[in-house]
Protein backbone atom coordinates (compact mmCIF):
# COMPACT_ATOMS: atom_id res chain seq x y z
CA UNK A 1 0.00 0.00 0.00
CA UNK A 2 1.32 3.60 -0.99
CA UNK A 3 2.19 5.26 2.46
CA UNK A 4 2.86 8.70 1.64
CA UNK A 5 5.14 11.34 4.63
CA UNK A 6 1.86 13.06 6.89
CA UNK A 7 1.54 16.15 4.65
CA UNK A 8 2.53 19.36 7.15
CA UNK A 9 1.46 23.12 6.70
CA UNK A 10 4.27 23.82 4.42
CA UNK A 11 3.03 20.33 2.37
CA UNK A 12 -0.36 21.97 2.04
CA UNK A 13 0.63 25.82 1.31
CA UNK A 14 2.46 24.62 -1.35
CA UNK A 15 -0.13 22.71 -2.70
CA UNK A 16 -2.56 24.87 -2.80
CA UNK A 17 -0.63 27.81 -3.90
CA UNK A 18 -0.58 26.09 -7.16
CA UNK A 19 -4.15 25.42 -7.57
CA UNK A 20 -5.50 29.03 -6.19
CA UNK A 21 -2.36 30.96 -6.84
CA UNK A 22 -2.16 34.38 -5.13
CA UNK A 23 0.80 36.25 -3.57
CA UNK A 24 0.37 35.39 -0.17
CA UNK A 25 0.81 32.87 2.24
CA UNK A 26 -2.55 30.65 2.46
CA UNK A 27 -3.61 30.80 5.56
CA UNK A 28 -3.97 26.76 6.06
CA UNK A 29 -4.94 24.70 9.15
CA UNK A 30 -5.93 21.43 10.37
CA UNK A 31 -9.71 20.34 10.58
CA UNK A 32 -8.92 18.48 13.28
CA UNK A 33 -5.85 18.42 15.18
CA UNK A 34 -4.10 14.97 15.12
CA UNK A 35 -0.73 13.15 14.81
CA UNK A 36 -1.58 12.70 11.09
CA UNK A 37 -3.88 15.55 10.10
CA UNK A 38 -5.61 14.88 6.43
CA UNK A 39 -8.12 17.17 6.06
CA UNK A 40 -7.72 21.02 6.00
CA UNK A 41 -8.84 24.86 5.87
CA UNK A 42 -8.04 26.77 3.48
CA UNK A 43 -8.78 30.33 4.36
CA UNK A 44 -12.47 30.88 4.94
CA UNK A 45 -13.73 29.64 1.48
CA UNK A 46 -12.32 25.87 1.12
CA UNK A 47 -11.38 22.75 2.64
CA UNK A 48 -8.32 20.45 1.29
CA UNK A 49 -8.34 16.88 1.70
CA UNK A 50 -5.63 14.47 1.19
CA UNK A 51 -6.15 10.91 1.05
CA UNK A 52 -3.20 9.08 3.00
CA UNK A 53 -3.36 5.73 1.27
CA UNK A 54 -4.61 3.78 -1.88
CA UNK A 55 -7.62 2.75 -0.46
CA UNK A 56 -9.06 6.12 0.49
CA UNK A 57 -7.68 7.81 -2.81
CA UNK A 58 -10.01 4.79 -4.53
CA UNK A 59 -12.98 5.79 -2.13
CA UNK A 60 -12.25 9.72 -3.01
CA UNK A 61 -12.38 8.81 -6.61
CA UNK A 62 -15.63 7.18 -5.84
CA UNK A 63 -17.15 9.60 -4.08
CA UNK A 64 -16.60 12.71 -6.51
CA UNK A 65 -18.42 10.56 -9.02
CA UNK A 66 -21.40 9.66 -6.66
CA UNK A 67 -21.34 13.05 -5.51
CA UNK A 68 -22.70 14.31 -8.46
CA UNK A 69 -25.42 11.73 -8.83
CA UNK A 70 -26.65 12.00 -5.20
CA UNK A 71 -26.97 15.96 -6.14
CA UNK A 72 -29.85 15.60 -8.66
CA UNK A 73 -32.02 13.94 -6.14
CA UNK A 74 -31.12 15.29 -2.77
CA UNK A 75 -32.53 19.11 -1.97
CA UNK A 76 -29.62 19.63 0.57
CA UNK A 77 -26.41 20.33 -0.82
CA UNK A 78 -23.34 18.22 -1.59
CA UNK A 79 -20.00 19.30 -1.33
CA UNK A 80 -18.41 20.94 -4.64
CA UNK A 81 -15.51 20.41 -5.86
CA UNK A 82 -12.83 22.97 -6.77
CA UNK A 83 -10.14 20.70 -7.49
CA UNK A 84 -8.30 17.26 -7.45
CA UNK A 85 -5.63 15.72 -8.54
CA UNK A 86 -2.64 13.91 -7.17
CA UNK A 87 -0.48 15.12 -4.00
CA UNK A 88 1.82 12.12 -3.90
CA UNK A 89 2.09 9.02 -6.33
CA UNK A 90 -1.25 7.44 -6.49
CA UNK A 91 -2.46 9.79 -3.52
CA UNK A 92 -5.73 12.23 -4.46
CA UNK A 93 -6.38 15.24 -2.87
CA UNK A 94 -10.27 17.27 -3.19
CA UNK A 95 -10.30 20.90 -2.29
CA UNK A 96 -13.65 21.57 -1.81
CA UNK A 97 -15.99 24.69 -1.76
CA UNK A 98 -16.47 24.93 2.05
CA UNK A 99 -20.14 24.99 2.81
CA UNK A 100 -21.63 27.78 5.34
CA UNK A 101 -23.32 26.81 8.87
CA UNK A 102 -21.54 24.83 11.58
CA UNK A 103 -21.28 20.95 12.84
CA UNK A 104 -24.33 19.00 13.91
CA UNK A 105 -22.48 18.35 16.58
CA UNK A 106 -22.84 22.05 18.05
CA UNK A 107 -25.95 22.71 16.88
CA UNK A 108 -29.38 21.95 17.55
CA UNK A 109 -31.90 20.50 14.58
CA UNK A 110 -35.31 22.13 14.58
CA UNK A 111 -38.47 21.06 13.44
CA UNK A 112 -37.67 22.53 9.99
CA UNK A 113 -34.22 20.87 10.12
CA UNK A 114 -35.88 17.42 10.58
CA UNK A 115 -37.29 17.74 7.32
CA UNK A 116 -34.92 18.50 5.74
CA UNK A 117 -33.62 15.22 6.98
CA UNK A 118 -36.69 13.82 6.20
CA UNK A 119 -35.78 14.93 2.33
CA UNK A 120 -32.51 13.73 2.61
CA UNK A 121 -33.52 9.95 3.52
CA UNK A 122 -35.89 10.18 0.65
CA UNK A 123 -33.51 11.48 -2.12
CA UNK A 124 -30.91 8.99 -0.91
CA UNK A 125 -33.48 6.60 -1.86
CA UNK A 126 -34.56 7.45 -5.25
CA UNK A 127 -30.95 7.56 -6.32
CA UNK A 128 -31.17 4.29 -8.74
CA UNK A 129 -29.45 1.25 -7.43
CA UNK A 130 -27.83 0.17 -10.66
CA UNK A 131 -26.36 3.75 -11.50
CA UNK A 132 -24.74 4.04 -8.16
CA UNK A 133 -24.06 0.20 -8.63
CA UNK A 134 -21.84 1.20 -11.86
CA UNK A 135 -19.93 3.94 -10.18
CA UNK A 136 -18.49 1.03 -7.96
CA UNK A 137 -20.60 1.91 -4.83
CA UNK A 138 -20.51 -1.49 -2.55
CA UNK A 139 -23.14 -3.62 -1.42
CA UNK A 140 -23.26 -4.12 2.26
CA UNK A 141 -25.05 -7.41 3.90
CA UNK A 142 -27.39 -6.23 6.77
CA UNK A 143 -25.68 -6.52 10.47
CA UNK A 144 -27.29 -9.23 12.21
CA UNK A 145 -29.15 -7.42 15.34
CA UNK A 146 -28.80 -10.30 17.32
CA UNK A 147 -25.13 -10.55 17.40
CA UNK A 148 -24.92 -7.00 17.75
CA UNK A 149 -27.44 -7.52 20.57
CA UNK A 150 -25.80 -10.04 22.68
CA UNK A 151 -22.35 -7.40 22.20
CA UNK A 152 -24.59 -4.67 23.46
CA UNK A 153 -25.51 -6.59 26.62
CA UNK A 154 -22.07 -7.32 27.56
CA UNK A 155 -21.15 -4.02 27.27
CA UNK A 156 -23.83 -2.85 29.09
CA UNK A 157 -22.88 -4.59 32.34
CA UNK A 158 -19.41 -2.97 31.77
CA UNK A 159 -20.72 0.24 31.48
CA UNK A 160 -23.38 -0.59 34.76
CA UNK A 161 -20.07 -1.51 36.74
CA UNK A 162 -18.77 1.91 35.71
CA UNK A 163 -21.73 3.67 36.41
CA UNK A 164 -22.17 4.98 32.89
CA UNK A 165 -25.09 3.10 32.34
CA UNK A 166 -28.38 1.95 33.86
CA UNK A 167 -29.17 -1.61 32.91
CA UNK A 168 -32.87 -1.71 34.84
CA UNK A 169 -34.01 0.91 32.13
CA UNK A 170 -37.38 -0.41 30.86
CA UNK A 171 -36.55 0.22 27.07
CA UNK A 172 -35.12 -3.67 26.27
CA UNK A 173 -34.18 -5.68 22.95
CA UNK A 174 -35.37 -8.78 23.54
CA UNK A 175 -33.68 -12.00 21.35
CA UNK A 176 -37.71 -12.00 19.85
CA UNK A 177 -37.90 -8.40 19.27
CA UNK A 178 -34.53 -8.49 16.77
CA UNK A 179 -36.10 -11.74 14.76
CA UNK A 180 -39.39 -8.96 14.23
CA UNK A 181 -36.36 -6.38 13.46
CA UNK A 182 -34.45 -8.43 10.66
CA UNK A 183 -33.84 -6.45 7.80
CA UNK A 184 -36.43 -6.97 4.79
CA UNK A 185 -35.44 -9.02 1.56
CA UNK A 186 -35.15 -6.43 -1.17
CA UNK A 187 -34.81 -3.22 0.55
CA UNK A 188 -31.28 -2.08 -0.37
CA UNK A 189 -30.82 1.60 -1.04
CA UNK A 190 -28.04 3.96 -1.24
CA UNK A 191 -26.77 4.19 2.85
CA UNK A 192 -25.08 7.70 3.42
CA UNK A 193 -23.52 5.00 6.02
CA UNK A 194 -22.13 8.19 8.10
CA UNK A 195 -24.46 10.70 8.98
CA UNK A 196 -22.56 11.74 12.13
CA UNK A 197 -23.25 15.15 13.28
CA UNK A 198 -19.67 16.23 11.99
CA UNK A 199 -20.78 15.43 8.66
CA UNK A 200 -24.23 17.38 8.84
CA UNK A 201 -23.72 20.97 8.24
CA UNK A 202 -26.13 22.74 10.23
CA UNK A 203 -27.20 26.58 10.39
CA UNK A 204 -27.46 28.66 13.31
CA UNK A 205 -31.17 28.61 12.64
CA UNK A 206 -31.31 24.65 13.48
CA UNK A 207 -31.93 24.31 9.23
CA UNK A 208 -29.74 21.11 7.59
CA UNK A 209 -28.00 22.86 4.75
CA UNK A 210 -25.42 20.01 3.84
CA UNK A 211 -24.30 16.92 4.22
CA UNK A 212 -20.43 15.79 4.07
CA UNK A 213 -18.80 12.73 3.91
CA UNK A 214 -19.55 10.90 0.81
CA UNK A 215 -17.07 8.02 0.31
CA UNK A 216 -18.42 5.32 2.81
CA UNK A 217 -21.30 4.99 1.54
CA UNK A 218 -23.33 1.79 0.44
CA UNK A 219 -25.82 -0.13 -1.17
CA UNK A 220 -27.35 -1.14 1.84
CA UNK A 221 -29.50 -1.25 4.92
CA UNK A 222 -31.70 1.60 4.61
CA UNK A 223 -32.26 1.36 8.82
CA UNK A 224 -28.17 2.48 9.18
CA UNK A 225 -28.95 5.88 8.00
CA UNK A 226 -31.73 5.90 10.69
CA UNK A 227 -28.95 4.89 13.14
CA UNK A 228 -26.61 7.28 12.39
CA UNK A 229 -29.29 10.29 13.31
CA UNK A 230 -30.47 9.21 15.94
CA UNK A 231 -26.82 9.00 17.45
CA UNK A 232 -26.37 12.14 15.79
CA UNK A 233 -30.30 14.63 16.66
CA UNK A 234 -31.64 12.21 18.96
CA UNK A 235 -33.78 9.28 18.41
CA UNK A 236 -37.53 11.34 18.69
CA UNK A 237 -36.26 13.90 15.78
CA UNK A 238 -34.39 10.90 13.52
CA UNK A 239 -37.57 8.69 13.85
CA UNK A 240 -39.70 11.43 13.01
CA UNK A 241 -37.65 12.15 9.78
CA UNK A 242 -37.49 9.01 8.67
CA UNK A 243 -41.53 8.59 9.25
CA UNK A 244 -41.59 12.11 7.14
CA UNK A 245 -39.72 10.24 4.63
CA UNK A 246 -41.97 7.41 4.01
CA UNK A 247 -40.82 4.95 6.34
CA UNK A 248 -42.78 2.79 8.35
CA UNK A 249 -42.63 1.21 12.06
CA UNK A 250 -40.23 -1.71 11.50
CA UNK A 251 -37.40 0.26 9.88
CA UNK A 252 -37.50 2.83 12.61
CA UNK A 253 -37.35 0.64 15.12
CA UNK A 254 -34.63 -1.32 13.82
CA UNK A 255 -32.67 1.61 13.07
CA UNK A 256 -33.30 2.96 16.38
CA UNK A 257 -31.64 -0.51 18.10
CA UNK A 258 -28.91 0.06 15.61
CA UNK A 259 -27.69 3.08 17.61
CA UNK A 260 -29.03 2.01 21.05
CA UNK A 261 -26.44 -1.23 20.60
CA UNK A 262 -23.70 0.81 18.79
CA UNK A 263 -23.39 3.75 21.21
CA UNK A 264 -23.60 1.29 24.72
CA UNK A 265 -20.38 -1.03 22.78
CA UNK A 266 -18.63 2.46 21.39
CA UNK A 267 -18.37 3.60 24.72
CA UNK A 268 -17.67 0.03 26.33
CA UNK A 269 -14.72 0.35 23.97
CA UNK A 270 -13.33 3.17 24.80
CA UNK A 271 -13.58 2.81 28.55
CA UNK A 272 -11.24 -0.37 28.05
CA UNK A 273 -8.85 1.53 25.86
CA UNK A 274 -10.02 0.13 22.69
CA UNK A 275 -11.10 3.16 20.69
CA UNK A 276 -9.75 6.93 20.52
CA UNK A 277 -13.10 8.28 20.08
CA UNK A 278 -13.42 11.07 22.84
CA UNK A 279 -15.56 9.38 25.73
CA UNK A 280 -17.57 13.33 26.22
CA UNK A 281 -18.90 12.62 22.45
CA UNK A 282 -19.62 8.90 23.09
CA UNK A 283 -21.52 9.51 26.14
CA UNK A 284 -23.36 12.01 24.27
CA UNK A 285 -24.24 9.83 21.67
CA UNK A 286 -25.21 6.93 24.34
CA UNK A 287 -27.74 9.69 25.70
CA UNK A 288 -29.20 10.55 22.13
CA UNK A 289 -29.73 7.20 20.92
CA UNK A 290 -31.67 6.28 24.08
CA UNK A 291 -33.92 9.33 24.27
CA UNK A 292 -37.54 7.50 24.47
CA UNK A 293 -39.73 7.68 21.67
CA UNK A 294 -43.22 7.39 21.21
CA UNK A 295 -43.12 4.58 18.94
CA UNK A 296 -41.76 1.46 20.44
CA UNK A 297 -44.16 1.92 22.98
CA UNK A 298 -47.79 1.49 20.60
CA UNK A 299 -45.90 -0.48 18.08
CA UNK A 300 -46.78 -4.25 17.56
CA UNK A 301 -44.83 -5.65 14.91
CA UNK A 302 -46.24 -8.85 13.62
CA UNK A 303 -44.95 -11.53 11.52
CA UNK A 304 -47.15 -11.10 8.54
CA UNK A 305 -47.17 -7.03 8.75
CA UNK A 306 -45.97 -6.24 5.14
CA UNK A 307 -42.71 -4.55 4.03
CA UNK A 308 -42.96 -1.13 5.61
CA UNK A 309 -40.02 0.47 4.27
CA UNK A 310 -41.12 2.73 1.99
Amino acid sequence: MTQAPAPTADTVRRLVRSLLGGSTEPDVRPVAEGVEPDTWWVGSRHVLRLAPDRETSARRRRELRLRELVRLYVSVAVPTSVAYGEWAPDLVYTLDARMAGGSGEDHDVSALGEADLAALLTGVREVPVRQAETLGVPRAAPRSLETLRQAAESAARLLADADEFDTARPERLTREATAQLGAQPGAAVLVHHGLTGGRLVVSADGRVRGVLGWSDAVLGDPAEDIAGLALSVGSPAAVRAATLAGYGARPCLRGLWLARCDAVVQLAEALTGRSGTPLPLLRTRLRRAWEPILLERVTELREDDPDDTT
